[in-house]
């Protein structure tokens, strides 16, 4: 991990796994990002997923027809725009208070199925203190699948 931390993120281009763990309280199975890629602060970045039938929701969401269920794929959302903000905090290695506060606008607009890789776009629309709102966008091989505009806390 290269960066530097006065407030904001300079030269960091990528997270993978294991600093995703360090940053981030969510564990398997719910830790819905497996990397970071082009990271610009907290202004935007984009989280890959790469979805598998190893999935434990998979085994009911749906038997005999495997969706990823959008609320996980906006936890995923979320959890990506997290870690660049507690980048950009310079807070300590593991934060205990996050809190999901909004989901606005959201739209499904095809189904994430086993196989499929995930990237979350994430733009930050504001911030305020220790609140950030962010717009995001899921997509698959270069196609929306979900897109909405989130808001959290981290304390």
């Amino acid at each position: 991990m290269d960066s530097t931390m006065n407030g904001t993120v300079e030269s960091l281009k990528r997270l993978d796994t294991a600093d995703i763990i360090r940053l981030l309280p969510h564990r398997y199975p719910f830790l819905l990002v497996d990397r970071i890629i082009d990271i610009r602060g907290d202004e935007s970045c984009i989280g890959l997923k790469n979805v598998t039938i190893n999935e434990p929701f998979f085994q009911g969401h749906f038997p005999g027809r495997p969706l990823m269920p959008g609320v996980l794929v906006l936890e995923g959302m979320a959890q990506t725009a997290g870690v660049i903000c507690i980048l950009t905090l310079g807070a300590a290695p593991q934060v205990e208070n996050i809190f999901f506060m909004t989901i606005d606008k959201a739209k499904f607009r095809r189904p994430i199925v086993p196989g499929d890789r995930l990237e979350y776009r994430m733009k930050r629309l504001a911030r305020r203190k220790s609140m950030w709102w962010y717009r995001g966008e899921a997509m698959v091989d270069g196609e929306l699948a979900c897109e909405a505009e989130l808001s959290a806390m981290i304390s």
